[in-house]
């Protein structure tokens, strides 16, 4: 089918919004092929990739995104597009532009997190959950977690005849020496009143 014929459909086949035009922004690619997809499965569902493919590209217009169309059109025409479903030209959008944002809003998530009150086996929990999708592993991954623990902890740690040296280490061993300081402190309150009161 004509890609004038989709794109003149009525409104009689569904109750489908036709997708919002699509210039690049990061904050909109994932609400454009929500919206895309939605309208092809209440639409034009029956139509070949080919068609969908163009389809798509027809709302992808101005911005970095008119550039980005320019070439996978240029691929497809010299066939060396990877591209032979619209799904797989959904991935290729999101690649270009929105996992580069959620990785980078994983980073600044990161950078913010601080211990604070948490107990260390709050942070450890809350750490690997933000730090998930970063991109940061070994070193770095280290590096980030202990400038985000409490000073007292990172520099006993640091300090001890043996220092973690995986990240899994550090997140074990900074559990364990929180929870020796939390109970040390509990137990240093309840003998101080004992003393207090002539036990």
């Amino acid at each position: 089918m004509a890609i004038k014929q989709l794109l003149s459909r009525g409104q009689t086949q569904g109750e489908a919004a036709k997708p919002p035009l699509f210039d690049g922004e990061k904050e909109k690619v994932v609400g454009f092929i929500n919206a895309c997809r939605l309208y092809i499965s209440m639409r034009i569902k029956g139509t070949g990739e080919e068609e969908k493919i163009s389809w798509v590209l027809t709302y992808v217009q101005g911005g970095v995104a008119e550039v980005w169309k320019k070439n996978v059109l240029e691929e497809r025409r010299q066939g060396i597009s990877a591209v032979e479903t619209v799904e797989e030209l959904f991935t290729k959008m999101r690649e270009e532009f929105g996992e580069f944002d959620k990785e980078s809003r994983k980073i600044d998530e990161l950078r913010l997190l601080e211990q604070g009150g948490w107990t260390c086996d709050e942070y450890v929990q809350i750490f690997k959950k933000t730090s998930r999708g970063s991109s940061y592993e070994g070193q770095p991954l280290i590096e980030e977690f202990k400038r985000r623990l409490n000073r007292n902890i990172r520099r006993r740690l640091a300090e001890a005849e043996s220092p973690p040296v995986t990240i899994e280490e550090w997140w074990e061993r900074s559990v364990r020496l929180d929870r020796n300081l939390r109970q040390s402190r509990a137990e240093q309150r309840v003998l101080g009143a004992r003393e207090w009161r002539g036990w």
